[in-house]
């Protein structure tokens, strides 16, 4: 059998097909080839277009087929993961009412902040260990009062995976791990949070059936199949947000164990057996894919918007025309620890909740004109990065979560060894990285929910790991996130 993943992120969509008996991947593709647009009409917004998703999903999904020929006729389950607490608005069609709001939007801040403070914070957090913040469900708070007429149209509202899901197989259904990634999951009362939803004014018709992260969630329509190049009836088996699915892709499934990605966004993610969450939802608490009532396990997910985005950025607008990542990852490497006083604060991707929902910015100090060039800046954009982590892991073990151990696919930001290196130095925890992607892990837990595999243990038995970086010059990072953190406080 083969399995077939899709990765709906706010950059690219990315399938993969997996040979399940052997755990290799046979083909892997995304679109667009360049990044993806985001919609900021105004500050702090940021949309796409669900359509947009699926015209991408239908270009990998055509590239990974031609590759395997006609083996593609062995596909027999459909896995997914996507960007996470993004809106989604349909009609009884399950068609777009307009663009989603997607997770680095920032508009709703207030309305979840007035909800919070309507529920009672400590009421709010043993409910749904966390603020409603700037959630899905505060975004649809948003739309109500601003766009009341649409609001009015709307029959179902869902995340963006539940929507590809919906588009493959015709029906509106939701997760528990995605309504709590919502802020609309009751955990004390083991159903949707109607403590959220009437504190928002929403109507709890809007949301979708629920159906198991693992399990029956509808099979591949007719028209569906016929726009894929697919037979129709492969089950849709598996769908996780990415960072719940990231853990999943590196068997990150047990308390205590922590997975990594540092793409457009950043986030480390441990999993917790017991109920934890930040009295400030600086960070956040979430259901894991393997969660149930019976044998609890939450992810307790650090989330920063400015990471990979910043990376991008200064490949741009600060390096020589024509220079790839791996090229400048050799200029910032030729630049001491600590970029010799230069230091850039992360922030420029809308507000952090790590900040306490504040849009900081990203701002760059200690620049001597007679002294520094773009090998420093280049250096202390990656160091940035890796010390807003190390400020939000602070918090996570300011709650309990232990790090000794950070579990990551060799992707992204972690392909830098200056990134790798200095987050292992600034935060003492030995970094292990595999050959594995969010595609690749959806197409596994496909197989984990069509049967294919008994346990979850039985799909990771193939999991490569590719390097282990252990922490080194831990001083000279400690000096240098010393001065960065300073800068923040004083920000």
């Amino acid at each position: 059998m083969i399995l077939l993943g899709y990765d709906i992120g706010s950059s690219s969509v990315k399938a993969a097909l997996v040979d399940a008996a052997t755990g290799k991947c046979l083909a892997e593709a995304f679109y667009p080839k360049q990044e993806a647009p985001i919609k900021a009409v105004r500050p702090g917004w940021a949309e796409q277009n669900p359509d947009d998703w699926w015209a991408y999903l239908k270009s990998a999904t055509a590239e990974v087929l031609s590759a395997v020929g006609p083996r593609a006729s062995d596909i027999g389950a459909i896995g997914i993961s996507y960007q996470m607490h993004g809106l989604v608005c349909v009609d009884k069609n399950l068609s777009p009412l307009r663009d989603s709001i997607i997770w680095c939007d920032s508009r709703a801040v207030a309305y979840g902040q007035k909800a919070f403070e309507k529920i009672g914070a400590q009421n709010c957090l043993a409910h749904t260990l966390n603020s409603p913040g700037n959630f899905t469900a505060a975004k649809l708070a948003w739309v109500k009062e601003n766009e009341p007429e649409l609001y009015r149209q709307i029959y179902k509202i869902m995340l963006p995976g539940d929507w590809i899901a919906a588009r493959l197989t015709g029906e509106a259904r939701t997760t528990i791990s995605g309504l709590s990634e919502g802020v609309m999951w009751d955990f004390e009362q083991g159903k949707p949070a109607d403590l959220v939803l009437d504190a928002l004014g929403l109507d709890k018709d809007l949301l979708a059936d629920i159906c198991p992260t693992f399990g029956d969630q509808g099979h591949l329509g007719r028209v569906a199949a016929q726009e894929l190049g697919l037979p129709a009836g492969i089950p849709v088996s598996y769908r996780a947000g990415d960072q719940p699915n990231n853990a999943l892709s590196l068997a990150v499934l047990r308390p205590g164990e922590i997975a990594a990605t540092a793409g457009t966004s950043g986030v480390v993610y441990g999993v917790s057996g017991q109920v934890q969450y930040d009295p400030q939802s600086r960070v956040n608490t979430f259901a894991h894919v393997n969660h149930s009532s019976e044998s609890p396990r939450l992810g307790i997910l650090l989330c920063l918007n400015g990471a990979g985005i910043l990376n991008a950025w200064a490949r741009r607008n600060l390096a020589p025309e024509g220079y790839d990542y791996k090229t400048i990852d050799t200029l910032a490497a030729s630049v001491p620890i600590g970029s010799e006083g230069v230091s850039i604060l992360p922030f420029g991707n809308g507000a952090e909740r790590i900040l306490g929902n504040k849009n900081a910015g990203c701002s760059i100090h200690g620049v001597d004109f007679n002294r520094h060039d773009q090998k420093h800046l280049l250096r202390a954009a990656q160091e940035g990065v890796a010390f807003a982590f190390r400020y939000g892991i602070d918090i996570m073990k300011g709650i309990g979560m232990e790090l000794k151990t950070i579990h990551a696919g060799r992707a992204n930001m972690f392909l830098s060894p200056v990134f790798a290196r200095t987050l292992a130095g600034v935060t003492g925890a030995t970094i292990e990285l595999y050959d594995t992607d969010g595609a690749v892990g959806a197409a596994r837990g496909a197989g984990i929910g069509c049967g294919v595999y008994k346990t979850a243990t039985e799909a990771f038995s193939t999991l490569e790991r590719l390097a282990v970086i252990e922490p080194e010059n831990t001083e000279e990072y400690e000096a240098a996130y010393f001065r960065w953190s300073n800068l923040l406080t004083n920000n």
